[in-house]
């Protein structure tokens, strides 16, 4: 039994489809179907049960899969912490987040801090976020929605109330609050399905017994507030956008939402048994000594609203 096989039999298992494993793998089918039976036969059990190209992970796969997930794990982990050790500088530290903007001056901030870090980020929507803490591809995520895989610890950051942003001079300008079954004809910028936004927005509404009108799905959720502003909808968005003077550039009315549970969670999420470089503990470590919102750039020009309130 060798490496080769044990990476082999993985990613088989993870797509239980020789096709597929093999694309990633960049090995010829016949290749990895031979490799394969060498590994059962080693063994004296079948891992997997043949349908075609398409194979399904027996019990035995199943048993044999938890101790190669480990084994490979500790040594991928050993091979980063000799990399770590031979560096000069704090090694990697990798972060998915849903939307670019909602860490891009906490990473900031990280930098200068510790110039030694080599700092890299993903745009992911939850499953994807779920997919690379099981693969080990990143350290951190940093999640609106909860993530559901196993081994993973998490950090509450920031929550914060989530408004309805309309178009300046639309009717609802200059209203207090609004119910959902009130908006229920009104066209919606949001994200497509797997991000945070979307996710809220239909949940509200089915609570209601109500499906949105959706006018704009986009994949960038600091996107919205430029085409709400340009008049293509109204969509939520979360507070902190209003806190930071993002109106100021992107003009839009703000409206509290009367409806239950109406805000967005921000945790820090990882891999409890993942190896994390010393740039990754520092991160964590920094991102949660002082609250989220302090990480903010502070707006230039504050705009006092009535009764004091800083927009």
């Amino acid at each position: 039994m060798d490496l080769l096989q044990l990476r082999y039999f993985q990613a088989v298992a993870r797509y239980e489809h020789i096709s597929r494993a093999a694309e990633e793998l960049r090995v010829a089918q016949p290749s990895l179907s031979r490799t394969i039976a060498r590994l059962e036969a080693e063994l004296g059990s079948r891992l997997f049960d043949r349908q075609g190209r398409r194979v399904r992970l027996n019990q035995y796969g199943a048993i044999f899969l938890r101790h190669v997930d480990r084994a490979l794990s500790e040594l991928d982990d050993g091979r980063r912490a000799v990399r770590e050790a031979r560096d000069t500088g704090l090694g990697r530290v990798s972060v998915a987040s849903e939307t670019l903007l909602t860490i891009t001056h906490l990473l900031g901030s990280f930098r200068v801090a510790h110039p030694r870090a080599d700092v890299r980020l993903f745009q992911s929507n939850a499953e994807d976020m779920d997919r690379r803490l099981r693969a080990r591809d990143v350290d951190f995520c940093v999640a609106s929605q909860p993530l559901t895989g196993a081994n993973l610890d998490s950090i509450e950051l920031l929550r914060e109330e989530v408004l309805l942003a309309v178009p300046p001079g639309h009717w609802l300008a200059g209203r207090e609050s609004v119910t959902v079954p009130e908006i229920a004809d009104e066209p919606f910028v949001t994200t497509r399905l797997g991000n945070w936004q979307r996710a809220l927005l239909d949940r509200l509404f089915a609570s209601e017994g109500l499906a949105p009108l959706l006018s704009c799905e986009g994949d960038e959720p600091g996107a919205s507030q430029d085409m709400i502003s340009a008049g293509l909808g109204i969509g939520l968005i979360p507070a902190m956008s209003r806190q930071v003077g993002t109106d100021k550039r992107v003009p839009v009315a703000w409206v509290h939402l009367d409806a239950p549970d109406c805000h967005r969670v921000l945790n820090l999420v990882w891999n409890r048994d993942t190896h994390l470089s010393e740039a990754a503990r520092k991160f964590r470590e920094f991102t949660t000594s002082v609250p989220f919102m302090r990480h903010r750039l502070p707006d230039p020009c504050p705009e006092r609203l009535p009764g004091g309130e800083i927009a």
